[in-house]
């Protein structure tokens, strides 16, 4: 199987996070200059350093952060730091985000900065920010030059659920929400809780997750995406360490998936755009097909936010209907249906 994945150029999650339901496709060839986390003893700039007034905090990649006793001006650089932010209820200190930053709808009417990867500084730095929210998305250099503007960067870096919580919670503290943040958190890891129950027992589904179907690109086992497949009661049938593997379909084929797993903004929802998938070569010779086992999701699965878990509760549904169909009813702490709720096609 080795010899049929290859490391895909496009690097999915930069791309998601950046915005896919705004229809913008961002591909980051800067992987290797991307944001590498500095020495655990680099400092903020002079400017809050020298300070004593200023809360100390290390951030997720090992910076020494040096924050204001109160943050009332927030500029976000990526998409889901800004949800987080919202999810924290600290809009109304959000003084600016990125051009991609769409969800909630009122994201979008703050001030843009430009683009996580190359945002203008200038812009940045009119908005006379208390702190920056920046992750592995944005580059080490972006970072370095607003720390030498004297401007504090709070760096985020999830790879797992647990350690999107984690996060969540570390960003209330930094915002001074630690309230907010420690319900929201309580109330993520108990849905968590509860799917885990549910499904305690299920064999977990075969699934083929796709990243995009030309070429065919798949997730590798260490993604956060699959992460995600795992608390809903799937496992990827794409077994690499390669996070965003180019896969043959020839392979897939011979593998068999039980479940199609689609981002609806990629593969589309319509019966239409599924008949045209089901008559192209290769695809017409997955059983998954025939039976009609496709599941698509919003494309909140690919953003490390609180409101992944309701793409996971439903995802779980349309895998494991008979782990929901004695109570036919929510989970005590399933939250309002969002409108992205996944669909599935039997």
């Amino acid at each position: 199987m080795a010899d049929s994945i290859t490391d895909t150029r496009t690097d999915f999650w930069r791309r998601g996070i950046a915005s896919i339901s705004a229809g913008i496709v961002m591909v980051c060839v800067l992987i290797s200059g991307g944001f590498v986390p500095a020495r655990a003893s680099e400092a903020q700039g002079e400017p809050l350093s020298t300070r004593s007034d200023t809360r100390a905090f290390t951030d997720e990649t090992g910076r020494r952060v040096n924050v204001p006793p109160q943050v009332n001006r927030i500029v976000s650089l990526a998409p889901n730091l800004t949800e987080i932010v919202f999810a924290l209820k600290q809009e109304n200190h959000l003084a600016g985000d990125t051009d991609f930053c769409d969800y909630p709808p009122e994201a979008a009417q703050k001030p843009h900065v430009g683009g996580p990867v190359n945002p203008n500084l200038e812009e940045i730095v009119k908005l006379h920010p208390d702190l920056i929210l920046a992750t592995s998305i944005n580059r080490r250099e972006t970072v370095d030059a607003l720390v030498r503007l004297g401007l504090p960067v709070y760096v985020t870096d999830p790879h797992s659920l647990d350690e999107m919580i984690a996060s969540v919670e570390r960003i209330g503290s930094v915002l001074g929400a630690e309230k907010s943040a420690a319900a929201l958190a309580e109330n993520l890891r108990a849905r968590l809780a509860d799917l885990d129950r549910r499904l305690a027992g299920a064999a977990p589904r075969r699934a083929l997750f796709v990243v995009w179907t030309d070429p065919l690109s798949s997730i590798g086992r260490g993604t956060f995406v699959a992460d995600a497949l795992r608390h809903a009661g799937a496992r990827s049938v794409v077994e690499t360490d390669t996070e965003w593997p180019r896969i043959s379909l020839e392979e897939i084929i011979h593998l068999q998936p039980e479940f199609l797993v689609f981002v609806s903004e990629h593969a589309g929802d319509t019966p239409g755009e599924i008949e045209a998938l089901s008559s192209r070569p290769g695809w017409r010779d997955l059983d998954a097909i025939h039976q009609g086992k496709i599941v698509f999701v919003s494309e909140a699965i690919i953003r490390p936010v609180p409101r992944i878990v309701d793409v996971i509760e439903q995802l779980a549904r349309g895998l494991h209907p008979e782990a929901f169909a004695a109570l036919n009813a929510p989970s005590a702490y399933t939250q309002p249906a969002i409108k992205e709720a996944c669909a599935c096609a039997r």
